[in-house]
């Protein structure tokens, strides 16, 4: 045998074994993007509640927005109310002081005018 000869079986020896291992690693790839037991599914399944879990949010995110919006309403609301119950109470005693009928100012005598 020559060294030609031992380069050509080395050649060949070298093939079968690659084609050996690119056999075994399609085996594995189709194996690996199988839709129901593979990554494949497992990627699609996560595609999926990735999408439903973004409309969760957004709706969480309108309904969060709506309630923010009514308590500021009724903060407002509560603002407005409890001013008009402190006018309310000012006025109460106002009355409650001077519970008496209103009477009318006196006008000094004109001596006392022209003394000052």
């Amino acid at each position: 045998m020559t060294v030609s000869h031992l380069l050509q079986a080395g050649f060949l020896l070298f093939s079968v074994g690659l084609a050996f291992f690119c056999f075994l690693l399609a085996r594995r790839l189709r194996k690996l993007n199988d839709l129901e037991t593979g990554l494949g599914g497992a990627i699609a399944v996560m595609t999926s509640e990735i999408s439903r879990l973004e409309r969760s949010i957004q709706a969480a995110k309108s309904e969060a927005m709506a309630a923010t919006r009514g308590l500021a309403d009724e903060i407002e609301r509560a603002k407005e109310e409890r001013a008009f119950w402190v006018l309310r109470k000012k006025f109460a005693e106002n009355t409650a002081a001077g519970s008496g009928r209103l009477r009318r100012k006196r006008r000094a005598p004109a001596r006392e005018m022209t003394n000052a």
